[in-house]
């Protein structure tokens, strides 16, 4: 499946070591959205916002020199990977980011997929995919 990139926001509208949430999904859906992290050294990457192990709000995590720490229960998550160290364990949606020129891109394509099987069930109900909104 081709990649539809979509800008985001620039690098500089997120401070290093910050996040920045990304909503996904209609107003009614109340889907998760996605933090964009970015990193001390300026890598960026995009996770599902909501903690593998709590839902806790990821783009309100604090980000350390490595892992973010989620605000709810204070384990560490790996920005790269979107797992949780030990002992948990669980992991978060990944979704591909591109960092052009100063500007943060996410595929389109994959943001609308269902994150889960109740949003997959969602979606088919209602007969609506989510909606990725840019913020520039």
């Amino acid at each position: 499946m081709p990649e539809q990139w979509k800008l985001i926001c620039k690098l500089k509208d997120i401070p290093p070591g910050g996040t920045r949430h990304v909503p996904r999904g209609l107003a009614w859906q109340e889907l998760p959205g996605v933090a964009l992290v970015r990193t001390v050294d300026d890598r960026v990457f995009a996770l599902l916002d909501s903690c593998p192990r709590s839902g806790g709000t990821l783009s309100a995590a604090a980000l350390y020199a490595g892992p973010m720490q989620c605000p709810l229960h204070a384990e560490t998550i790996d920005p790269a990977t979107g797992c949780q160290g030990a002992p948990e364990q669980g992991c978060t949606r990944r979704y591909s980011v591109k960092l052009e020129e100063g500007r943060i891109y996410l595929d389109v394509l994959e943001l609308n997929a269902p994150a889960s099987r109740a949003e997959a069930a969602l979606a088919g109900t209602y007969g609506v995919a989510p909606l990725v909104q840019a913020f520039v």
